[in-house]
This record gives C-alpha cells, sequence and structure tokens, in this order.
C-alpha cells in the first residue's frame, strides 16, 4: 500500500472517529437510548483500529517515530489525554455534569492533536 494512499485512509479514520465520539457525547448529553445499540459500541472501535494501525504504519514505513520526534511524541500523549478523557465523558463520569466537562475536556485534546498533526509542533507557537 502507497504512503499517500495509508494517509488517506488515516485522515478518513480520524474524521470518523470524531464524528463518531461528538455523535455519542451528543447521545450522552440527551441521554438517548441510542448510545447503547450494539452498532454504537462495536464501530469505534473497528474505525480505532484502523486509526491506530494505519497511524502505527506511517511511522514504520516514513521512518519518523514518538520519542524521537517531538510532534509525534506530543501526539502519542494527546492521544493518551484524548482516550482517558474520553473514558470518563461516555463511560465513568458520574453525573451527567461530570461527564460534560469531561467531553469538552476530550474535545480540547482532540484539537491539540490535530492541531500538532497539521504542524508537525508540539508547542503550537506557545513558546
Amino acid at each position: 500500500m502507497s504512503y499517500l494512499l495509508l494517509k488517506h485512509l488515516h485522515v478518513t479514520c480520524v474524521v470518523l472517529s470524531s464524528l463518531g465520539f461528538c455523535l455519542r457525547g451528543y447521545w450522552m448529553l440527551v441521554e438517548s437510548p441510542r448510545r447503547t445499540l450494539r452498532l454504537s459500541r462495536v464501530l469505534p472501535h473497528l474505525v480505532d483500529t484502523l486509526l491506530l494501525g494505519s497511524a502505527l504504519t506511517m511511522a514504520w514505513m516514513s521512518g519518523q517515530y514518538p520519542f524521537v520526534m517531538p510532534w509525534l511524541t506530543a501526539k502519542f500523549f494527546g492521544l493518551l489525554a484524548y482516550i482517558l478523557l474520553g473514558t470518563m465523558a461516555l463511560k465513568r463520569g458520574r453525573t451527567k455534569a461530570i461527564r460534560s466537562r469531561f467531553l469538552l475536556l476530550a474535545l480540547l485534546a482532540y484539537g491539540y492533536i490535530v492541531s500538532v498533526a497539521l504542524t508537525r509542533s508540539a508547542t503550537l507557537g506557545v513558546l
């Protein structure tokens, strides 16, 4: 598979993953029963597996790795934050108010990851 095709797959999965997260976050806020449907629980894992697989393959093909390239290290830690915050937002938060705050923080982490990817800079002009 060519690097360009892999990059398009990765970007497509990024968009699908974020749209799915936003939809599940909305369903959480309005307490929709749709969030408990089997497809709502399985599809995100499939998309995120493709997303992670494409990211790892692109890193291997390009020879750019986290903990070597600062911007990839920033994306890695941003991803960990996004996963933890998203889990709190969609599942583990005790109240809707707490889950709502974690949803906002997870979306901010997602925005950080995307901005790092687009600029290939971990600092984003902060320093």
